[in-house]
């Protein structure tokens, strides 16, 4: 409640002894701590009488009904939940009884269609033809400027 540290509460005490007087200081503290007792008791009680009030006009029904929309189960959002992690562990590659899924041709996983095969190979070999020919000009680029350093 106060946010009072033990250097303050020193310094308080010093000043009600020297303000007060020893004599009178035990009994002062004394009714310091009658009265915050009975402010702590009309506290308590203001705070039960709200809570009866709210309990007789219905507040405390229209704030469970509040938590409860707010519960994402009321929503559907679970359903929604259980979907996306359904998706996150699909794989295509399965039926969905979790069997392997069956082959759509009779071609292996790695093996390729006649057509694409000889496209595969037409383009594998025009990239060789245009890496040998770079390399060869890069050879006769090599030996041009060493021929020129000789001169």
């Amino acid at each position: 409640m106060f946010d009072i540290g033990m250097s303050e509460l020193l310094i308080i005490g010093v000043v009600a002894l020297i303000v007060v007087g020893p004599k009178d200081l035990p009994g002062m503290f004394r009714t310091l701590g009658r009265f915050t007792a009975r402010a702590k008791s009309m506290a308590r009680e203001f705070s039960r009488a709200m809570e009866a009030a709210a309990d007789e006009s219905g507040m405390k029904e229209a704030s469970e009904a509040l938590k409860g929309a707010a519960n994402p189960k009321k929503f559907g959002l679970d359903k929604l939940n259980e979907a996306a992690d359904t998706f996150e562990k699909w794989d295509p590659m399965k039926a969905a009884d979790g069997k392997a899924a069956p082959k759509t041709s009779t071609l292996q996983k790695d093996e390729l269609s006649p057509e694409r095969a000889e496209a595969a190979k037409k383009i594998s070999d025009a990239a060789a033809q245009k890496a040998t020919e770079r390399l060869q000009a890069e050879l006769d680029a090599e030996a041009g400027d060493k021929k020129d350093g000789d001169a």
